[in-house]
């Protein structure tokens, strides 16, 4: 693309959430910051401490006093990392923002790369994707697999590789925050939004023995809400699986009148017991996935914000004032 942006003052908010981070949050921090500044452009830290019950946020307030281009929020509790990006989205005031972890599993020295790609290609989407886990866990890593190529049969958007670490345009920031969603998948809205986009790749060194924050339960959890979020057709396997098991009892009542009239039936309730056990489990879960749907209706019709914001450091528009 050649679309250059035409920015006189060209601005980025880098959007940091984290979660009980105090002990490397003290050095992974500037290093952030070194890599802002060697992308030429001015910008802007916001941290989103996502409700953490360590020192993190006393961590967040000694940095702040030592980088006066850090901003900072803190919320009630742990309401989530895709409820943290949105609060850090909602905070930015620039011309574009880019999400990353503080982990530094989110390499940094990409940022000027993406701030490049934003400004000289014209893109409003740069996403840093994967080119491999790193040192990952078998079952973690077949999980992950299996829950893209389930969401690339499903929605259509293919995520293989996708990462939270993006740089939004500021089109795409207000596309974003302007859904009304409560529930939000944050890579899948994104893909889901469209506008041009490119990538650019990234290895986690396969010396990197850190473990992911994230518990098998929360990933399931937020795997299933992302798939009931951005397709209908498990609702539809419903009415064919229920096609599937009246075409077997049918067939089975067939064959059972047939044994019946012929003077051959045989006396006992193995079928009738494999019968009831195979249409009560396909019934139970059917009804699982309607109450899933259903779930996120009632999410959605409550209206309760995504986040509450307790305490703050910096004021709203940090770029104004560095």
């Amino acid at each position: 693309m050649s679309n250059n942006r035409s920015y006189d003052n060209p601005t980025v908010s880098l959007i940091i959430p984290v979660y009980n981070e105090s002990l490397g949050l003290r050095a992974n921090l500037p290093i952030i910051r070194d890599w802002a500044e060697k992308s030429g452009v001015a910008y802007e830290i916001i941290i989103v401490d996502d409700g953490s019950t360590d020192s993190t946020w006393d961590v967040i307030a000694q940095v702040s006093r030592e980088i006066p281009k850090i901003g900072a929020l803190r919320l009630s509790r742990n309401f989530g990392k895709e409820a943290a990006i949105l609060c850090g989205l909602k905070e930015a005031g620039s011309d574009a923002a880019i999400v990353i972890d503080s982990d530094l599993q989110h390499p940094p020295n990409l940022i000027p790369e993406m701030t490049r790609l934003w400004l000289e290609e014209g893109y409003d989407i740069v996403e840093a994707q994967k080119v491999n886990r790193g040192k990952e866990p078998f079952l973690r890593k077949w999980f992950a697999q299996g829950f893209y190529s389930v969401m690339r049969f499903l929605s259509g958007f293919d995520l293989a590789g996708a990462a939270d670490y993006k740089l939004l345009s500021r089109a795409v920031i207000d596309s974003y925050i302007n859904m009304p969603e409560t529930n939000r998948f944050f890579r899948g809205l994104i893909a889901w939004l469209g506008f041009n986009k490119t990538t650019v790749p990234f290895s986690i060194p396969a010396d990197d023995n850190r473990s992911s924050r994230w518990s098998t339960g929360r990933l399931i959890k937020l795997s299933f809400s992302a798939i009931t979020a951005f397709s209908y057709i498990p609702l539809q396997l419903i009415t064919v699986v229920g096609f599937i098991t009246f075409m077997f009892s049918f067939a089975l009542i067939l064959q059972t009148l047939y044994m019946k009239f012929s003077g051959r039936a045989v006396e006992g309730f193995t079928t009738v017991i494999l019968a009831v056990l195979f249409t009560g489990s396909v019934t139970m879960l059917s009804l699982g996935i309607i109450g899933a749907y259903l779930a996120r209706i009632y999410e959605e019709l409550k209206r309760r914000p995504n986040y509450v914001v307790r305490d703050r450091i910096g004021k709203k528009q940090l770029l104004n004032e560095v």
